[in-house]
């Protein structure tokens, strides 16, 4: 069974684990520019929407690189639209943020042809934040292994690896993660900002469950060094 598809391990396990608290704190004091890369409409938010926050409000250039507009998210479905719009109102929560629009094949992301065009586009920023190569989600690691490719320090957000790991799991390199504790008002924000996702959380059988949901809402962002 594809271990996103499996039974995950509950947001109050990785909560109770010292293991998460203890990771060491990133610094973002420094940071002038960021270049947030989103296999899908809504990564970005999950993973680091706290940290983008946090940098919007200190005037910090962001762009937001989007690979795919998420149109395979409902197969038979036009919902590219009501995604990009679900971006729009979620940025509108985070802060100023450019956005770039690759419209590359949602479910279909291939290595090479993103990292042809990364460079071009991350070209002037200081830092990339990605998907975690690892993640299992296919166009999450095509992702991550793109931007690894580009010539600038790239950090890594995991998604559904809060899923399918486990506190202390081995597949995971703990020793290479750092944490970015989120204020209550960027959490807030960032709530807001998921909220707009409603094509992702809502129906009888949503993608983005409360209890996928509650690995976001943490009060602290993990990425890997």
């Amino acid at each position: 069974m594809n271990p996103i598809e499996a039974p995950g391990t509950a947001e109050p396990q990785w909560r109770a684990w010292p293991g998460l608290r203890d990771l060491p704190t990133l610094d973002v004091s420094g940071w002038r520019s960021a270049a947030i890369v989103a296999a899908h409409p809504d990564d970005e938010v999950l993973g680091a929407g706290g940290l983008m926050a946090m940098l919007a409000d200190r005037g910090v250039r962001l762009r937001l690189i989007a690979v795919t507009d998420g149109e395979a998210s409902h197969p038979g479905r036009d919902i590219a639209a009501r995604r990009i719009a679900e971006t729009t109102c979620a940025l509108k929560h985070i802060g100023d943020c450019e956005v770039l629009r690759l419209r590359l094949p949602d479910s279909g992301v291939r290595d090479d042809e993103l990292a042809a065009r990364l460079p071009d586009l991350l070209a002037g920023f200081e830092v990339c934040l990605a998907p975690w190569e690892n993640d299992v989600h296919p166009d999450h690691e095509a992702a991550g292994r793109a931007a690894l490719t580009c010539d600038i320090p790239v950090l890594r957000f995991p998604i559904w690896t809060w899923h399918w790991a486990r506190p202390a799991d081995p597949g995971v390199p703990w020793e290479r993660a750092a944490r970015v504790p989120l204020p209550p008002p960027i959490l807030h924000r960032k709530r807001s900002a998921i909220d707009c996702f409603t094509s992702q959380t809502e129906g009888p059988d949503p993608i983005l469950p409360p209890g996928v949901l509650e690995h976001f809402t943490r009060p602290a962002e993990v990425l890997v060094r």
